[in-house]
């Protein structure tokens, strides 16, 4: 029997709008808005004033409320709405992936405390459903590799700097007119929203829980127009690609831009789209793609997960109940394109293999294999002056 449930709304920005809309649409779910809790009151809105309110108790304490859906920017102020509708019993719907990614640890726990459901499908590439896959369809697959495009922001930008020639600042400033890229922006390019997206990944597909400060992300924003030039002279287009592989009873994961030809199902992902790439045991290789950012898509993913809700559907992390004993690890190579300039010192020493070498007058670089965890502590990545790109397929144990 499926359930009429009754909604308050925190935030009502892109993903808030979209998700009225998409609910206004759609004729197979029964639900209702309450009331929309939001800050600015100054601000002119498209629907009638009765349904907003300024004060969150107006939700949280209403018993009539059965989900609240979390849909605002601040992570912090996410997680305490979030915990206090769980505490009073509240279903809760998010899409706020830096606030899962932070305290995943403590949500699973309350759910199981407050036997309530939370649901996230929003959080990870917004229109394909990865999270109730990787639940439902892969719970008892050998999982081998989660891998990807996780982020529309960053790929709708490198799409149009392969295909239009665009610079990376102005096809960033499209991107945020569109509605595409994060309030700050550094939070897509720096691949921070990315590496949100898979930390919740690896607890689902693999029962891990990882804090982000774990784990690498290396992001766009220092690729220049001599990398691009070297991609292009090559045949590749660069993409931001966030990783997770199994070897034996370690996984290695890691965001990081990756040169990739035309024989990857990656290369003709473009604009806002995202991918994903699953391998398993039983299942072999999955491939979804499916649009990553703006409101509609984000709010058919919140609208499946209310959908879900009515008929009592939450997570049962399947994978952390097999209790599988997998660590992160950093010892994996891989191929790597270092480009620096003559004035920046590279210790080659860390590289296990060198395969080629460029010197010029301004740009130098070196491909070539290396240990992930030399990589890491090389603090290359940290240097503005270096940028990294992966070579694809490449991934060995060493």
């Amino acid at each position: 029997m499926h359930r009429h449930l009754k909604l308050g709304i925190f935030g009502f920005g892109i993903v808030g709008q979209g998700l009225y809309r998409v609910l206004e649409e759609t004729r197979g779910i029964k639900a209702e808005i309450l009331k929309i809790c939001v800050k600015d009151k100054n601000k002119k809105r498209s629907l009638p004033a009765k349904y907003f309110t300024f004060e969150k108790e107006d939700i949280l304490e209403n018993p009539d409320v059965d989900v609240v859906l979390e849909l605002i920017d601040d992570p912090e102020a996410a997680f305490e709405i979030v915990k206090t509708a769980m505490q009073k019993g509240k279903a809760v719907v998010t899409a706020n992936k830096k606030m899962v990614a932070d305290h995943m640890i403590e949500l699973y726990e309350m759910q199981n405390d407050y036997n309530v459901p939370l649901l996230y499908e929003g959080a990870c590439c917004a229109s394909i459903p990865i999270i109730r896959n990787l639940e439902e369809y892969y719970d008892n697959d050998l999982l081998s590799a989660v891998e990807g495009i996780f982020n529309g922001s960053t790929n709708y930008i490198l799409t149009k700097v392969f295909s239009e020639q665009k610079s990376i600042p102005e096809a960033l400033a499209e991107a945020q007119n569109l509605g595409y890229a994060e309030t700050d922006p550094s939070l897509d390019i720096e691949g921070f929203d990315a590496k949100y997206k898979l930390c919740i990944i690896l607890t689902h597909a693999f029962g891990l829980f990882v804090d982000p400060s774990d784990i690498t992300n290396i992001g766009m924003h220092k690729i220049s127009d001599f990398d691009i030039k070297i991609a292009r002279e090559r045949g590749f287009k660069i993409k931001l690609v966030a990783k997770s592989r199994k070897i034996d009873d370690k996984v290695a994961a890691f965001v990081i831009p990756q040169f990739v030809s035309e024989n990857s199902e990656l290369y003709k992902v473009e604009r806002e789209f995202n991918a994903v790439i699953v391998e398993g045991a039983f299942s072999e290789h999955q491939f979804f793609i499916g649009k990553g950012a703006g409101g509609y898509p984000t709010g058919s993913a919140v609208l499946s997960d209310i959908s879900a809700l009515t008929y009592n559907y939450k997570y049962e992390y399947k994978k952390i109940q097999q209790a599988n004993d997998l660590n992160i690890s950093s010892n994996i190579e891989l191929s790597i394109y270092l480009r620096f300039n003559n004035s920046t010192s590279i210790d080659k020493k860390l590289f296990n293999s060198i395969l080629e070498e460029y010197k010029a007058l301004e740009n130098q670089y070196i491909i070539g294999k290396i240990n992930f965890g030399k990589l890491i502590e090389s603090r290359w990545a940290d240097d503005p002056e270096i940028n990294i790109i992966l070579l694809e397929n490449n991934e060995t144990e060493n």
